[in-house]
């Protein structure tokens, strides 16, 4: 293994000869109390989903830098949660996103408030994709179409996953059109499925008019021509217009970052009462053990700092179309508190 200049420099001549005569990676990891094989649970049984790739992406920069063996580990929310229950030590690990608390807040079964049983580590990434899409024919060109169509006494079936990122857009629209359209938003009306497959199925066989989609995995049904029955278009980003601004101006697939930029916020307005713009950004962080001992939270913290510092993270994830957005832990924490707080609102305002 390559020992860098700046590793040399902090290292006593005795400790170059150990890590020369035993290995590199097993001096290295006396640095810090993290040791051993480090698994990291994720939130999704996918692993070709958007947050396996963030994770790895990460968890790979992690392990090089802290030398240590580390594995992402697709096994879904509820088994990740039950697994970083049982391991106080720290060789279990946990990345999620907002999800995590969304969860709890619509009552999900297996989600409890993160702030209270688990230490909320840093953010490192957001997906800037989660969108809203209708047919490619659809008579509703813009979301405030939709919103008008509502307030009229229209019904518009919109095809959701149930109880987290899925359906706090949905839960901004309703509470949005109950603020400008009082009485009207019972019109908008869940169509609640599954999977990303199932949602756009509904929206193929006309059983739902909006669905909520990304652009990752909905920017090719929009390449498609009118006639075509998997056809779609964008109505609505519900990503801030800077973070949309951060993505690589050649955006995604054959729609640029400009082309994103007409789905955001002010082009797009979903009102949160007293002039506040409904956004949400879809972001990933790390959770942890309550019990875990608070070395290994700095020491993530120090490793991440350094490696975002350096710079080369950030093109990997903006390759990927996701956007750099490391805070450490004690930052992280009190940032998703405050965002949680935001997104209560709106779910009791419209229970």
């Amino acid at each position: 293994m390559t020992v860098s200049k700046k590793t040399l420099a902090g290292l006593s001549s005795a400790v170059v000869m150990a890590s020369m005569t035993f290995g590199a990676g097993v001096a290295m990891a006396q640095d810090g109390p993290l040791r051993g094989n480090i698994r990291v649970v994720i939130g999704s049984t996918s692993t070709g989903g958007d947050t396996y790739q963030n994770s790895t992406i990460v968890v790979d920069k992690l392990a090089e830098q802290l030398d240590l063996n580390m594995k992402v580990d697709a096994v879904g929310a509820s088994s990740a949660f039950r697994t970083l229950d049982r391991d106080s030590r720290g060789n279990t690990l946990m990345i999620f996103h907002d999800q995590s608390y969304l969860g709890y807040l619509y009552g999900v079964e297996g989600y409890d408030n993160i702030f209270e049983k688990y230490t909320v580590g840093p953010t490192v990434a957001i997906n800037p994709g989660n969108a809203y899409l209708v047919p490619k024919n659809s008579p509703y060109e813009t979301l405030n179409d939709i919103i008008e169509a509502v307030g009229n006494g229209e019904e518009v079936r919109v095809a959701i996953q149930p109880g987290g990122v899925s359906e706090i857009g949905f839960s901004a629209l309703k509470n949005a059109i109950s603020i400008e359209h009082p009485g009207q938003e019972d019109n908008l009306v869940a169509v609640n499925t599954g999977s990303q497959s199932d949602k756009n199925q509904q929206l193929f066989d006309g059983q739902a008019d909006l669905i909520n989609g990304t652009v990752q995995a909905n920017e090719q049904y929009t390449r498609l021509p009118e006639d075509d029955q998997k056809a779609m278009r964008f109505v609505w980003l519900t990503a801030r217009q800077d973070t949309i601004e951060q993505a690589p101006e050649e955006g995604l697939g054959q729609t640029t970052r400009e082309q994103l930029l007409e789905y955001v916020e002010p082009n797009v307005h979903v009102t949160m009462g007293d002039d506040e713009t409904f956004t949400f950004d879809k972001e990933f962080f790390f959770l942890y053990n309550k019990d875990m001992d608070p070395a290994i939270v700095d020491q993530i913290d120090e490793a991440l700092t350094e490696i975002y510092a350096e710079g080369e993270i950030q093109e990997v994830q903006k390759n990927s179309f996701f956007i750099p957005n490391f805070k450490p832990s004690d930052e992280a924490s009190e940032y998703l508190q405050e965002k949680m707080s935001r997104y209560e609102e709106i779910i009791e305002n419209i229970q």
